[in-house]
């Protein structure tokens, strides 16, 4: 059972759920803004705030517990089309995956931890206790953005509530559950814009993660002498294909560049 629950990423997503909501409550306890817009009886501010963690929360476990495009059968459509996208000499022929023995769309990758091929594999999070795909990726990048902005305005208020002592140890016993999660935000505001700032460049000229880090082992890429991702058709094409359902359709349908 507890094996199950590992799994399943019961432990990861509580854990996660549960260290949002201590460190909101430390911060409508203390004496920062938000605790006194509340004593004025000014709710608007208390409100979004609380509205933008909870937004936040559901777009993580959306993302969490979307599939994020397994491969569920040996269906080639996918590849076909977008292998328009690659010189024909450089073309591979269709790959059976040595796991689970189905045949892999082009873009496609075995995830050891979910033991299932998911297609236009980016990699897998530890965080999310999924993997981040075809169908889950524009979403990843979206919560990412909404968990920023509460980052940022959490540790803006975490700062206001800081309140000041006649010596350094009454100081510290004051604030000492503000400065938890004040290191709490600032390490996960860090990592959070630094996986925005990758992801979106990486959208921008349409590569994945797994294509970018392990390009000398991606039989379409690695023979090209051409640093730039074949897929790209430019910043403003890559970027309303990624993020419009839309424009995904058009992605893999496939259009050709210049070589």
């Amino acid at each position: 059972m507890v094996q199950n629950m590992f799994r399943s990423g019961f432990l990861v997503r509580a854990s996660h759920t549960l260290l949002t909501w201590v460190i909101t409550l430390i911060l409508f306890l203390h004496d920062t803004d938000l605790r006194r817009c509340e004593e004025r009886g000014e709710l608007l501010l208390p409100v979004l705030f609380f509205l933008l963690v909870m937004l936040s929360v559901l777009f993580y476990f959306a993302v969490s517990l979307m599939d994020p495009g397994f491969v569920l059968s040996d269906s080639t459509k996918a590849s076909g089309e977008e292998e328009s996208m690659i010189p024909q000499s450089s073309t591979p022929r269709p790959r059976r995956c040595g796991y689970c023995l189905l045949q892999q769309p082009m873009r496609a990758k075995h995830c050891q931890t979910c033991q299932r091929c998911v297609r236009r594999f980016d990699h897998h999070c530890p965080w999310m206790e999924n993997c981040v795909g075809e169908r889950n990726h524009r979403w990843f990048l979206v919560y990412l953005l909404v968990q920023l902005l509460a980052l940022l305005w959490a540790l803006r208020v975490a700062l206001s509530g800081l309140a000041p002592g006649a010596s350094w140890d009454l100081w510290l016993r004051a604030n000492c559950f503000l400065l938890a999660a004040l290191a709490v935000l600032g390490v996960f505001s860090a990592v959070v814009l630094l996986l925005l700032g990758v992801h979106l460049y990486l959208a921008s000229v349409n590569c994945t993660t797994w294509e970018f880090v392990s390009r000398h082992r991606v039989s379409y890429l690695k023979n090209r002498a051409d640093e730039r991702s074949p897929f790209d058709r430019g910043l403003l094409c890559n970027l309303w294909d990624f993020f419009c359902a839309c424009g995904a359709a058009a992605r893999d349908a496939g259009v050709p560049n210049s070589v």
